[in-house]
Order: C-alpha cells, then sequence, then structure tokens
C-alpha cells in the first residue's frame, strides 16, 4: 500500500522482478530526490535509482496526490528506462510463488500469441544464482558523512541503502562508505572503531572478497555489524553454510522472535538466501533471532567477540520501526570495545 519508493530503489532488489501484492498502486505518486533530511541524505529514496529489472503490479493509480509528489510512477519508471506491467493478479501470483518457489521470469506485452520456447533462452542465459552484482549495486569509489570529529565506521558497501547510512550518523559516529571488494588493510586505514557490512543483492557465496575480508575482521575483534547479506557473509567468514531459500522472505510484516527475551518483533525483509541452521553449531556464532514461520535464523552473534547480525533490515525503510534498537546496541558494543581498550590507570 506504501512504501513502494523505498521499494523499488533498495539495491538488494537488483536483478529481480518486483511484484506487488497490494491491488492499487501510485495514488501518492514519486517525491522529489531533492528533499534531503538533516544528514544531507535522500528523504524518501534508498538509493539513486530504480533497482529491480522490472514491476509486476495490479492496477496503477492515473491519479496522484502528495505535498511532495513531482511525478507519477509509471512516469519515473519511463524516464528511468524500466519496464512495468499492470492488470496482472498479483496475489494470485504470489500463491504459485508460495507453491512452487522463486522462478526466472519474463515481462512481455503483445497483441500476438507469444513464443515461449524464446523466452526460455533468454531465461536459462540470465540465470540470477549465478550471477555478482556487486559493480551494479556498490559505490566505486570511497564516500565520507557525518562530522570530521567524529569515531569513524566503515561502511562495507555490498549494496547499502541510505537508511543504514541515516542510522549510523543519527548515533553519532562518522561513516566511511567503502566498496564491496575493499580489503582488510583499506578499511584499517581509516582507524575505525567498528565496521558494518551492508544489505545487497544475490548469493553471498558470490562476495568472496567481502567473505576474506569478513574474516579477518573476526580475527582481530573488531565491532562488527552484519545486515542482511551481510549477516550471510558473516556466518560464511565464521566457517557456516549458506542456501537458497524456496521463495524467500520478503516484506514489512515479518515477525522475528529474538532468542535472548522470547520477545516478537515485526520487521521489514528482503532476502533469497539464508544460513544453515545445522552448519552454524559448529562454528563460533549462535543464533540470535529465528523466524517463527519457518524456523529460519534471522540474527546471529558472537559467543566471545563484539559482532552481531540480523538478517531482516532494522532501518526498516520501508516497513516498520521496532528494531531499530539494533543500531544502538552496536553503538553500546563499539563503546564498550572502545572502552576495555583504554590503557589502566
Amino acid at each position: 500500500m506504501v512504501g513502494y519508493i523505498e521499494s523499488l530503489t533498495d539495491p538488494s532488489y537488483s536483478g529481480q522482478i518486483l511484484s506487488l501484492t497490494y491491488p492499487l498502486i501510485g495514488n501518492y505518486g514519486v517525491p522529489d530526490k531533492n528533499i534531503i533530511d538533516e544528514f544531507g541524505i535522500p528523504k524518501y529514496f534508498e538509493s539513486e535509482k530504480i533497482q529491480p529489472k522490472g514491476l509486476v503490479f495490479h492496477a496503477l493509480s492515473s491519479v496522484a496526490s502528495h505535498g511532495s509528489c513531482v511525478k507519477t510512477v509509471d512516469e519515473w519508471l519511463y524516464e528511468e528506462k524500466i519496464p512495468g506491467i499492470y492488470g496482472i493478479d498479483t496475489r494470485e501470483l504470489t500463491k504459485i510463488i508460495r507453491q512452487k518457489g522463486v522462478m526466472m521470469g519474463v515481462l512481455t506485452v503483445s497483441d500476438k500469441p507469444i513464443d515461449k520456447i524464446d523466452f526460455r533462452k533468454i531465461i536459462n542465459v540470465e540465470y540470477y544464482n549465478t550471477k555478482n552484482f556487486m559493480s551494479a549495486v556498490s559505490s566505486n569509489v570511497v564516500k565520507i558523512y557525518g562530522k570530521t570529529e567524529n569515531k569513524v565506521l566503515v561502511l562495507l558497501d555490498t549494496g547499502t541503502k541510505y537508511s543504514i547510512i541515516r542510522h549510523l550518523l543519527r548515533i553519532g559516529f562518522k561513516v566511511v562508505q567503502v566498496p564491496w571488494d575493499s580489503t582488510y588493510e583499506k578499511i584499517l586505514t581509516y582507524n575505525p572503531v567498528g565496521v558494518i557490512i551492508s544489505n545487497g543483492p544475490g548469493d553471498p557465496k558470490m562476495c568472496k572478497p567481502t567473505i576474506e575480508t569478513a574474516k579477518k575482521l573476526i580475527d582481530i575483534s573488531i565491532p562488527t555489524l552484519g545486515i542482511c547479506l551481510g549477516n550471510q557473509i558473516l556466518a560464511l567468514a565464521g566457517g557456516a553454510d549458506t542456501y537458497k531459500l524456496k521463495y524467500g522472505h520478503r516484506g514489512q510484516n515479518k515477525s522475528c522472535i529474538n532468542e535472548e527475551n522470547s520477545l516478537s518483533y515485526i520487521t521489514s525483509q528482503n532476502h533469497g538466501y539464508g544460513i544453515d541452521p545445522l552448519s552454524l553449531t559448529s562454528t563460533d556464532f549462535q543464533p540470535w533471532f529465528y523466524n517463527p514461520d519457518d524456523k529460519t535464523i534471522e540474527g546471529i552473534i558472537h559467543k566471545d567477540k563484539p559482532i552481531i547480525a540480523v538478517q531482516f533490515h532494522p532501518e526498516a525503510s520501508p516497513g516498520p520501526n521496532d528494531c531499530n534498537y539494533i543500531f544502538d546496541k552496536f553503538k553500546e558494543i563499539v563503546n564498550l570495545n572502545m572502552r576495555e581498550k583504554l590503557p589502566n590507570k
């Protein structure tokens, strides 16, 4: 119903076709990208462009009304050359995916019968699981946010959302955003008090340079927070395994239970891979959150080191703010680690 702007600009959707189950889309249009927050970050967008390869929905609102609206959804898609299709029963489509699992798809509109054989050939060539999307979603230059005098957090950008940066600035740090394949040695040159491994698209095993960097970060016990893809990368770096989920977790209303206090939180999610729980038992990580629907792991925490990770999106955008506190918890971990390193007086 709401949040299609944030979803369409979420880099985790790169290479995918996004289907929205709410029947009417576009009634509040698209806001101006030049509207920024107090940190100078676009207020309503999660990246600089539309990330999915296509959009599917049931009904397009031809009238858009909102104080910040500058264009309609179809105008936005047209400007960015992203195909969209409406008139589709997306709830029926969702039922098919729930039964048969995520599958490759093609968008096409034609007055003539469609040749399915040609499209199957395209699907076989464009197979999602074998692609590394980092060149499309990660910045290839270093970007710096926040006040110069603040302590530094390095953000390993595997497809980060603006809202992650926003929350890191909110808790009082300077953020240095570095490319996904930045080396451990390069990260240390910024003298960070902590590292964040961001969300992103695709199979985490395709991010081999990031996994190698994460292994070294674990070895030196630097405070680290993994989010979504970052959660999987930390698990792989710690010796666990990952696997492709049948139909992934996507949406703004996924419940997760914190094993520390048995409380349930409503979360925003967007991932197609998960951590193998059996493989985690032979590592120094233990489950932190789990999904009550399918019992999948939704977060891990290191047994001895200041390292935490969540599979969901604590920054939300779109979605509930139940888990914004994950950033505050990470701040506590960073501050505690800094105090422990102070010389004894």
